[in-house]
């Protein structure tokens, strides 16, 4: 039996990700142009083998932080991920957010009502991450929520008003937002 070389072997979808992930890392670093970018990235969403990804990859050191990486994929297969990939992903109403949440958006817009969510756990953490998308977190009246992170070229915003209750339950927000938005606020009249 012959082995195919691991350059002819098909991509996985969080093979893509990383390969995204890096080149945006490039693109905030000055590495690439936004046009390279653009390129590069509909070109991985394309691609179909680990040596197109490779070559697409090549020129640029690797997204720091590999440990993270692992640490995310983890949390995937624990269910605690959502993509929006060139389209819209959403997770509302009734439904548990894990400890960890991983949020990804390329292309596309990804919300998150958490105003009918049960949250179990005193602090909740969602990693996002956002490249040409969005991300919009729906948070109800006195929830606490910490956002911190980056945003090149981009946007990174809280139009929560409200004190937190005491005791309240608390969303850290750490985003990675290159060329997109991720945005922190009450749900509107028509969700509640």
């Amino acid at each position: 039996m012959s082995s195919q070389p691991e350059s002819q072997l098909r991509a996985s979808d969080a093979e893509r990700d990383r390969a995204i992930e890096t080149l945006a890392s490039a693109a905030a670093d000055g590495r690439l142009t936004l046009e390279e970018y653009s390129e590069r990235s509909a070109a991985v969403l394309a691609a179909r083998t680990l040596g197109e990804l490779a070559g697409l990859t090549a020129d640029v050191p690797a997204r720091p932080g590999p440990p993270a990486l692992a640490a995310r994929d983890e949390i995937a297969a624990a269910g605690g991920e959502i993509s929006a990939l060139l389209g819209n992903e959403s997770r509302k109403g009734h439904w548990v957010v894990p400890p960890h949440l991983t949020v990804r958006s390329v292309l596309g817009d990804c919300h998150l009502e958490m105003q009918h969510a049960a949250i179990r756990q005193h602090v909740t953490t969602i990693d996002a991450t956002v490249r040409f998308g969005s991300v919009t977190i729906f948070v109800p009246d006195g929830i606490e929520v910490r956002l911190t992170g980056r945003a090149v070229l981009g946007a990174k915003s809280s139009t929560l008003r409200g004190e937190p209750r005491p005791g309240a339950p608390v969303i850290e927000v750490r985003c990675d937002v290159l060329c997109g938005a991720l945005t922190v606020r009450e749900p509107t009249r028509c969700m509640r």
